[in-house]
């Protein structure tokens, strides 16, 4: 049995449908601005109030795979028993390397699953060193290599663990989805609406940022003896299987003690910071170069001159002309 099928395409006919964007981040070459990245965020404060927002806040953006910290809250709630790193590639979009790779599969083994049991969609590594080394080994697109692995993986231990069918783990009416988006209601405090199909396979539903960044506060601030805090503890500690070497979310996380942070497909951005407080970004053409410059601006209001000395490097990006310099990426 295949996925649902995801729900129907809209259409919106009016400009009065469309979200209430405003711009966010600009590319400049020389003395002429370039480009410009429109979307929407929210910074809110320990007690979930805002403390910043831009842009729209009522519409619901697919989170894409931010979701997946909270999916692993649901998945160590149902009793499975996994390590700090299977923890933390659980809640990944990782670069596919061998070590990626092989906590995918040590998931896998220890539920007495194998790779052929993942549902998830087939791809190269994600990461480009990761993919140019795979590819020159002769490696080709696998659901072991592809960035929601450790998810799936985990998705699946949770199946077994708890008596389910695994062959049809994806399906809309496996117990497995009521499973987790019970939990995401829970931790965004938000109730889901409808639902869709993300990339991989798993379910994907639209929230509004202010829910988003909740949903991490609850992460952050969270006892280490709790699901939410057992994440975020594995998430801190292997920042490095969150996402990978050379990845803008595993140097923020290593930048910033005691922050939870992840990125998703089509610009979405979220973090939790060790006082409680939270944002949540969207960059409405889906641009993955985006996401962190404003992510840095808005975390500036939370954080001392030395925190925001070590994220300097993710606050702009070099734009190049010939080799050489010659303007930036940088939030307005």
């Amino acid at each position: 049995m295949n996925p649902s099928p995801a729900t129907s395409v809209a259409h919106p006919s009016t400009a009065a449908a469309l979200p209430a964007h405003i711009p966010l981040v600009a590319a400049s070459r020389g003395n002429v601005l370039e480009s410009i990245h429109y979307g929407s965020a929210v910074l809110l404060d320990p007690d979930g109030q805002p403390l910043m927002t831009l842009g729209d806040q009522q519409a619901r953006f697919y989170p894409r795979s931010a979701l997946k910290p909270l999916f692993a809250v649901a998945i160590l709630r149902s009793g499975l028993e996994l390590t700090d790193e299977q923890i933390a590639l659980a809640s990944a979009s990782h670069s596919g390397s061998p070590r990626h790779q092989q906590v995918a599969e040590s998931t896998l083994q220890t539920a007495g699953l194998s790779a052929a049991d993942l549902g998830n969609s087939t791809d190269l590594p994600y990461g480009v060193e990761e993919r140019a080394a795979w590819l020159a080994q002769g490696g080709t697109a696998t659901q072991l290599a592809q960035n929601c692995s450790g998810k799936h993986a985990a998705l699946l231990a949770m199946c077994k663990h708890n008596g389910w069918d695994t062959q049809n783990y994806l399906a809309a009416d496996h117990p497995l989805a009521a499973t987790l988006r019970a939990v995401v209601e829970e931790l965004t405090e938000e109730k889901i609406l409808r639902s869709s199909t993300d990339g991989c396979g798993t379910e994907v539903y639209p929230l509004t940022l202010a829910a988003l960044a909740r949903g991490f506060a609850k992460l952050s601030g969270a006892a280490k003896n709790t699901a939410e805090g057992r994440v975020a503890h594995a998430m801190r500690t292997h920042p490095e299987l969150v996402a990978g070497e050379g990845r803008d979310v595993t140097a923020l996380m290593r930048a910033l003690h005691g922050s939870v942070a992840k990125d998703g497909f089509e610009g979405i951005q979220a973090v939790g910071l060790a006082d409680g407080s939270s944002l949540a970004v969207k960059i409405s053409d889906g641009s993955d170069r985006a996401r962190m410059p404003i992510t840095v601006k808005l975390l500036a209001e939370r954080l001392d001159g030395e925190a925001q000395h070590q994220l300097r490097g993710l606050a702009s990006t070099d734009l190049l002309g010939g080799g050489e310099v010659v303007g930036q990426l940088q939030a307005l």
